[in-house]
């Protein structure tokens, strides 16, 4: 457990969204949580949910589609794609044998207290929670750096997510479009630019839904500091979020894309580079 997680200054970071994309299988868990690892990222992220506080009540017999390919009640299929505790223990000791970090979106007070105690480094906020104000505070109390996604939200909506989290030991703040997959013409990403104006003192970022890569690499080369993809390990899986997933050969092509981008920032200094040196006299005469 590392209680003093800071997010680095010096290189973009990645995190791996699992989400549910499990569809309720630790096997499968552990599959993606490979597939991060062997891309370099540098944290996975779930998302918790106590299915009877989460779902409401008159929401609980509607009938769904689920990825087992039968109908079930709405109830029915949160309880039986949702990872239980011990599920969870397993997965994070599986993270620290891994060497990745591991992380999750809490959808309701009980799951922030069990991501709490098994001892996540920082918590992410949905999008869909942003507007949940009383779990933001109850987050906010735990101390823990967080990573807030904005889709979905308007600008005084951001603002009041973030005058609650303003007290956390480190807020990072993702540009998100919150449709999966997202067209890219709906992508907005000068919000980043937006979000760097306006918190300066954040850890600005992009969390991205669509399908294909350059988008996020465009976001890296705005300035984006961490970097949230969902992760499948077949995009023609049965489930809510495949479609809008990278496949592990996408992932590890994106992880590596990222690095040089950040190799290729450089410091912005206007001078005559080393390697430019044997050339001035070739070309310059």
């Amino acid at each position: 457990m590392n209680r003093e997680f800071r997010f680095p200054s010096d290189k973009t970071f990645v995190i791996a969204e699992i989400g549910i994309n499990h569809n309720g299988s630790l096997e499968t868990a552990k599959k993606l949580i490979d597939v991060a690892v062997e891309a370099g990222c540098d944290a996975v992220k779930f998302q918790k949910r106590t299915p009877h506080m989460h779902v409401k009540p008159e929401m609980w017999n509607v009938l769904r589609d689920t990825p087992w390919g039968v109908q079930m009640s709405h109830i029915e299929y949160r309880q039986r794609i949702e990872l239980g505790p011990r599920d969870y223990q397993e997965i994070v000791a599986y993270c620290a044998k891994k060497n990745i970090l591991f992380s999750a979106s809490p959808w309701d007070m009980n799951a922030a207290d069990t991501i709490y105690c098994l001892g996540a480094p920082f918590f992410k906020i949905a999008s869909a929670t942003l507007t949940k104000h009383d779990l933001l505070r109850h987050i906010a109390r735990m101390n823990r750096p967080v990573v807030l996604s904005t889709g979905m939200s308007d600008f005084d909506q951001v603002q009041s997510a973030v005058k609650i989290l303003s007290r956390v030991p480190q807020l990072g703040i993702l540009a998100c479009t919150s449709k999966y997959p997202a067209p890219v013409e709906d992508l907005n990403l000068r919000r980043i630019e937006t979000l760097q104006k306006l918190y300066p003192d954040a850890i600005i970022g992009y969390s991205g839904h669509e399908t294909g890569l350059w988008t996020t690499l465009c976001a890296v080369a705005m300035g984006a500091r961490i970097i949230e993809r969902h992760i499948t390990l077949d995009r023609a899986m049965k489930g809510s979020d495949h479609a809008a997933s990278v496949e592990p050969g996408g992932l590890k092509l994106l992880v590596r894309e990222i690095r040089q981008c950040e190799k290729a920032r450089g410091s912005g200094e206007l001078r005559v580079l080393d390697c430019e040196q044997a050339d001035i006299k070739r070309l310059r005469g």
